[in-house]
């Protein structure tokens, strides 16, 4: 398969943004923010929770409206830059939290991951743009192991940051960082379809929500699939906003060790996500999906049980392999599922889903670690997640979502 030109513009924003998630939200600020700005135990991390829930709620409500406009208006290229700015703004603006400024650091990452999460949902609807719906899972594997390299080396140009005094300076380095390497999809990946005429989109955005609304009936292998993905990626939201966290806490790991721990996993992830991103055209989205979400369960087993750092380190390497593939893999399947000319519109559907359970996951992890005074039964929580997840997505039948999407297209 040729590498086109918009293909490797997609591509290159996986490893733009990677370093907002390695650095802001699992590896550094969220550290930063518990343990420096508000240091006063677990109510960090129920804070935490709390901010990463309301940043998660704000897309959840945004998504559907802004998908629907980008559908019709053929913008999704626009959107993406809009909130992809947004996110590089707030991100240099965390330079500016110290200790004890609870409040500006939490509206500044608010503000920072509303902005991200948001893009996410343009970005993700520009993939059956740009490859035909049988290579999806290749490229959106291949998306997510580049994301994984991007992550990786911003790990490596913060690493002499991380001392006390210059740890600030990590976050306005992220942003040049996002924002110098999003240059290449603006750049080069073009949209293929011409804008359409102006119109009042919002009211054509709550129209066609409201139209779609009614039509999920005819999608309920998606529909049940969207409530698997909600469940189960509500304990993926929860690792990546916890992880640095519970090992500074549990195992009081340092900066320089928990940025080698994540630098470890970053390999495992660059493999989880390439390998598996084959595999998914092979055997479908849904076995490959469960699969990640078994080898989930037995990372939050592994944690939970683990006594020391180096077993904490070997649960990251099999966190590495999941994380990619699992996020990956479910990407391929919404679009797998949807229509080709409501993909913006059921992805911010597939947003609002993802976000809404993130509401719920990060204040349940939270508020368990502030009354227990401890992470690890909050852990437990995690586990549920992917257990009932796993569950609900054996129901979906693969084979004849794909087909029901695709009649639709030719019904249209």
């Amino acid at each position: 398969m040729k590498i086109t030109r918009n293909i490797f513009g997609w591509i290159m924003y996986d490893f733009a943004n990677s370093s907002f998630t390695t650095i802001i939200v699992t590896v550094i600020y969220s550290k930063y923010f518990v343990h420096t700005v508000v240091a006063r135990g677990e109510l960090g991390t129920a804070l935490w929770g709390r901010a990463v829930a309301i940043s998660m709620l704000m897309v959840a409500l945004s998504a559907p409206v802004f998908g629907a406009v980008a559908d019709f208006s053929r913008a999704k290229k626009k959107f993406l830059f809009y909130n992809t700015y947004l996110t590089i703004i707030f991100t240099g603006l965390l330079y500016f939290v110290r200790q004890g400024d609870i409040q500006k650091g939490m509206i500044f990452f608010i503000l920072a991951n509303f902005g991200f999460n948001s893009a996410n949902v343009f970005y993700n609807a520009l993939l059956p743009e740009i490859v035909q719906r049988r290579d999806m899972g290749k490229v959106s594997g291949w998306g997510w192991a580049v994301g994984y390299i991007g992550g990786l080396l911003s790990l490596l140009i913060v690493l002499p940051l991380v001392h006390n005094k210059w740890v600030r300076l990590t976050f306005p380095t992220v942003a040049v960082f996002f924002g110098i390497f999003s240059l290449f999809t603006f750049i080069l990946l073009r949209e293929v379809r011409k804008p359409s005429q102006r119109t009042n989109y919002f009211k054509t955005a709550l129209r066609r929500i409201q139209s779609s609304a009614m039509n999920l009936r005819k999608f309920r292998e998606l529909v049940k699939f969207f409530i698997s993905y909600l469940i189960y990626n509500d304990g993926i939201v929860i690792v990546i906003s916890f992880a640095a966290i519970y090992g500074a806490s549990r195992f009081g790991m340092n900066d320089k060790q928990l940025i080698t721990y994540f630098i470890i996993a970053q390999l495992t992830s660059i493999l989880g996500a390439s390998l598996f991103g084959h595999l998914l055209d092979r055997i479908g989205a849904k076995i490959t999906i469960s699969i990640t979400i078994l080898i989930w369960i037995s990372v939050v087993v592994g944690a939970f049980f683990c006594t020391n750092v180096k077993q904490f380190y070997l649960v990251g390497l099999m966190a590495g392999v999941a994380i990619g593939s699992s996020q990956s893999s479910s990407r391929t399947m919404m679009a797998l599922l949807t229509p080709d000319d409501k993909m913006a519109e059921f992805f911010g559907f597939y947003s609002f889903t993802g976000k809404m359970a993130a509401i719920i996951g990060p204040l349940v992890y939270g508020e368990i670690a502030r009354i227990t005074g401890s992470q690890r039964w909050s852990l437990l929580s995690v586990l549920g997640f992917f257990i009932l997840g796993l569950s609900i997505l054996q129901t979906v039948k693969e084979k004849e979502g794909r087909k029901i999407a695709l009649e639709w297209i030719s019904q249209e």
